[in-house]
Formats: structure tokens, sequence, C-alpha cells
């Protein structure tokens, strides 16, 4: 749907060299404005990530979601949520290295914008894009990161957690069988022994993917409910 009081564009970044374009969405008003990286589930920036974009534009964010898979795949790529292994080539290329080099660019167009403030960027990514977050926190000055069901933080990139500089809320589905409870709870067991700051929200009806509306996964109550509380966490 349209939606008035946001203004919406497509940048250009560069990453390893190379262009990576990305989705921006921020407030018709003057800034600044809270400076939010949003990172992608595995199937690109596709009509749903444009839309949470946009949505945190309309609560006053200047929002940019990057295209994670801008070295293996054509700018605007969108994939199937009923195909999987068609994605697998371009989401086995976001390692950890190449995520980094695609979140610093990316925190760098933020910060050199005079729309934002400098001192209150965060991050928040679905599914792969919450393992990028996880990586994003362990690696700049950010206020706030959430992971929402991050595949792949447990057990490669646990040693991350001693590295994570901004308190973190780590929202999982308790129905996901891809992230089990024994992986979920490493994660909080990382992050907790290395006495980082965080919040962990388990919903129990919610399987993987279940803020995505776009998938069958969709579970309103849950969806409304971390939606509330990523704005009052991104907040406080």
């Amino acid at each position: 749907m349209a939606r008035t009081g946001i203004i919406t564009e497509k940048v250009q970044l560069k990453s390893d060299g190379s262009p990576m374009q990305a989705y921006v969405a921020r407030p018709k008003g003057n800034g600044p404005h809270p400076g939010l990286m949003v990172f992608q589930e595995a199937f690109g920036v596709n009509a749903h990530i444009r839309d949470v974009t946009e949505r945190f534009a309309e609560q006053g964010y200047a929002a940019i979601a990057p295209e994670l898979f801008h070295r293996t795949a054509p700018a605007g790529f969108e994939g199937n949520y009923g195909d999987f292994p068609s994605i697998m080539p371009h989401y086995q290329a976001v390692t950890p290295e190449a995520a980094e080099a695609d979140i610093r660019p990316t925190y760098d167009w933020l910060h050199a914008n005079s729309q934002v403030k400098k001192e209150e960027i965060s991050c928040v990514g679905f599914c792969m894009g919450g393992r990028i977050s996880f990586i994003a926190d362990s690696i700049l000055p950010l206020r706030a990161a959430v992971s929402f069901y991050g595949g792949g933080i447990a057990p490669g990139l646990l040693d991350r957690a001693s590295s994570l500089r901004a308190p973190i809320l780590l929202i999982w589905g308790g129905l996901d069988k891809h992230i089990t409870p024994e992986i979920r709870r490493s994660v909080v067991d990382a992050v907790a022994a290395q006495h980082k700051p965080y919040v962990n929200a388990e919903f129990s009806q919610g399987d993987h993917g279940f803020f995505c509306d776009q998938r069958p996964a969709y579970e309103p109550r849950s969806a409304r409910q971390a939606w509330a509380l990523t704005l009052e966490f991104l907040r406080s």
C-alpha cells in the first residue's frame, strides 16, 4: 500500500569495490532521525522487506535495507518462498566476511547522512538477516540490535558474543524446527556468559518466519507482539 509521510528511494553503495543496491525509507519531515539497518531474509530485499523498512520509517526511522545478494544475484533480486534450493547459492555466498563487507558501507551511509542521528544507529534482521544483525552488533558502535530467528549464529558465531557492543533483542519462534531449543539456548547462554545486555523472547505459537505476512508461517498475534516489543526495545 502507498504510504504518506515517508520518502523512499534506492541508493547504490559499494561493498568490496562492487556496487550494492539498497532500499531506503525515511520520514518526510526534517531530521535528523534515528538510523536503522534492516537486514533481509534469504529471499532478498523483496516486497516484504521493503514494507518493513517503510513501516520503520513511519515510526520515525531513516531505514536502509542493503541487497546482501549483490555478489551472486542481479539488483532487485526477489526469491521464491516456495523454492529455497534456488536461494542456496546466494545464501551461502554471504559468509561472515562478506557480511562485514556489506554491513560497514551500509552503516557508513547512515552515519554520513545529515538526516540521521549519528549516535542513534541500530539494526534489525530477519532469518538470515538475524545472523547479520548479530554480526553487525559485534563490529559496530550500535545503539541496539534485533535478531528475528537468526539462523547460523550457533555454533559458528558464538565466539562473537564477547564482542557485542549494543544491547540485543533475540526473538525466536517456539515452533521453529530449523532453530531448535538447543540452538536457541546456546545463543542466549553465550551472550549471558559474556555479561552482555540482552532480551530473549520466544513466541510459543510462532514458527520460523512467523513475522512475515507473505509466508505460510505468518502468525498475526505473535507478529504484532514482536513488532511492539521491537519498537520499544529500539526506543529504550
